[in-house]
């Protein structure tokens, strides 16, 4: 496999694919012959980024070039949106009302809300394709026609043959819901690139930070995305929210928030078990006991950060709605029409229809079951249930 053979190899030329901000840059000029890459803001969040790849990740030499590539790709992508206003100014001018976002821990069902929610024609959702490739913004015309489609599909057609058991864990596809966390990306202040690879001294720096910044970058990626294809509102999701709600309010301060939860003794080892899937992808070894502790250590000080937010009246109680994961399983429909309820949203007989259809098509575990043990991890089941008491009790779990 070309995979296999370019780690064997990897040691004897990795000088030559060394990670540095200033060549990603430059070639990224290059490639778009652009120059202009907007507020300098993202400079620092790449550089600790880079150093952090470079000397912590352990990447493969696959995993180098995937990262040397995605890296590209998002500086041009920034590259691009910049000139696309630059050309239409009127994008910058673009409202992003009533959002509706689901957070909760992650594997508490909120990927599965968020495609139920999809299916209501009046929402907009952000397409895996368009968030790969923002530039030229799509058009409601030839949105589910665009030559980008193929694209994105061909380069997700090699994660699944890198990571074959990922699709067990977390569908991807062009034409799927994509997370938040790639448009936070666009400013390299996300989550998302710790959950594909070891990256420490970044993650503690970006834990350090206002978020403000970040959440303003994601409007940059929504305003882009809607300017010639909008929705009634934006449904949005990522767990990561739980660490930024403050940030995500001054930002969007009509935002609906849906909060999912689960049994944490179920979603950390679930968590553990892609996060080890996703950056084998990518890394050259995965300390499995490592990622357990950085993963329940993390995910216990974001819930407590979401929580102490909505309890101390700095973020609006109103706009929170609780989802209980057996809930959401149990009668999907039935939590749905609760959000809609909650919001404010109308109940529409054509989304109830597609939901259901959606519903029929995707059932549980549908590539597979999932399996996995908080042993794998080196997490002790009775330890982890008193780490969240408080979190269990609170939403009886």
């Amino acid at each position: 496999m070309l995979v296999n053979a370019l780690n064997r190899g990897g040691r004897a030329v990795k000088p030559l694919l060394s990670l540095d901000a200033d060549v990603l840059i430059a070639a990224a000029k290059r490639k778009t012959r652009l120059e202009d890459l907007g507020e300098p803001g993202f400079r620092e969040p790449l550089e600790r980024l880079v150093d952090s790849l470079d000397r912590e990740a352990q990447l493969s030499m696959f995993g180098r070039i995937a990262a040397r590539k995605d890296l590209g790709r998002l500086l041009a992508s920034r590259l691009r949106m910049v000139d696309d206003r630059r050309l239409h100014p009127d994008i910058a001018e673009e409202k992003v009302r009533r959002p509706l976002i689901i957070t909760g821990f992650p594997r508490t069902g909120t990927t599965i809300l968020h495609a139920i929610l999809a299916q209501d024609p009046r929402h907009r959702v952000p397409l895996t394709w368009e968030t790969m490739y923002p530039s030229p913004p799509p058009r409601r015309a030839n949105y589910h026609r665009d030559r980008r489609i193929g694209l994105s599909a061909g380069q997700l057609s090699l994660m699944n043959r890198l990571a074959p058991a990922f699709k067990r864990i977390h569908p991807i596809g062009a034409q799927l819901p994509q997370e938040c966390l790639v448009l936070s990306s666009i400013g390299f202040e996300s989550y998302q690139f710790q959950t594909m690879y070891d990256v420490p001294s970044y993650q503690k720096w970006l834990d350090e930070q206002d978020l403000r910044r970040s959440y303003e970058g994601h409007k940059f990626f929504l305003q882009n995305l809607q300017w010639r294809c909008p929705g009634d509102r934006w449904v949005l999701k990522a767990p990561a929210h739980v660490f930024g709600l403050d940030a995500l309010f001054a930002t969007y301060p009509d935002a609906g928030v849906v909060m999912t939860h689960r049994a944490p003794g179920e979603v950390i080892g679930s968590l553990c078990s892609l996060t080890a899937v996703l950056r084998g992808a990518f890394s050259e070894h995965v300390d499995r006991r490592a990622v357990g502790r950085e993963m329940t250590e993390r995910f216990a000080e974001g819930m407590r950060l979401a929580l102490e937010a909505r309890d101390s009246g700095r973020v609006p109680a109103e706009r929170f709605l609780d989802v209980d994961y057996r809930e959401l399983v149990q009668d999907p429909l039935a939590a749905v029409r609760k959000i809609y309820a909650h919001f404010g949203i109308e109940w529409c007989p054509e989304a109830a229809e597609r939901m259901t259809a959606f519903l029929a098509r995707n059932p549980k575990d549908k590539h597979g079951k999932h399996s996995y043990a908080l042993e794998q991890f080196g997490l002790d089941r009775a330890q982890e249930e008193e780490r969240y008491r408080s979190y269990a009790e609170r939403f009886d779990l």
